[in-house]
């Protein structure tokens, strides 16, 4: 059973304007701001403006519309941050990360969208 939505995560009070972020790109259903701990050149984060905890939570019960708004707004923010392979860039990395095992640390789906240099390995595997 996920977990229940916390209506006063740090992106909660940023859809309803109480914490300032810096906007790249927005639409109805989702909202993209640039991370405030950055871990490569260009680090975005994209959020559904829905009460969703993880990916699998928005897959499941997201709308079809909310689902499509959110990633037509994530391949605008590739567009609008020089990323897309089309541009002839080496590429880029999105993720997501869910519950404890993902070490998620804000209960609202959001994915990170990060380029501008070599990412390196996805993981370090460790016991």
């Amino acid at each position: 059973m996920p977990r229940a939505y916390d209506d006063d995560n740090i992106f909660a009070r940023i859809l309803r304007g109480e914490i300032p972020n810096d906007t790249v790109a927005e639409n109805d259903h989702a909202l993209a701001f640039r991370d405030i701990a950055p871990k490569a050149p260009s680090h975005v984060l994209v959020i559904p403006k829905g009460r969703y905890v993880s990916f699998e939570d928005f897959a499941a019960h997201g709308t079809e519309a909310e689902i499509t708004g959110f990633m037509r707004l994530c391949a605008e923010v590739v567009a609008i941050e020089g990323l897309g392979l089309e541009a002839g860039n080496q590429g880029f990395r999105a993720i997501t990360n869910a519950g404890a095992h993902g070490v998620q640390e804000v209960a609202h789906f959001h994915l990170h969208i990060m380029g501008g240099r070599m990412m390196g390995p996805m993981l370090s595997l460790r016991d």
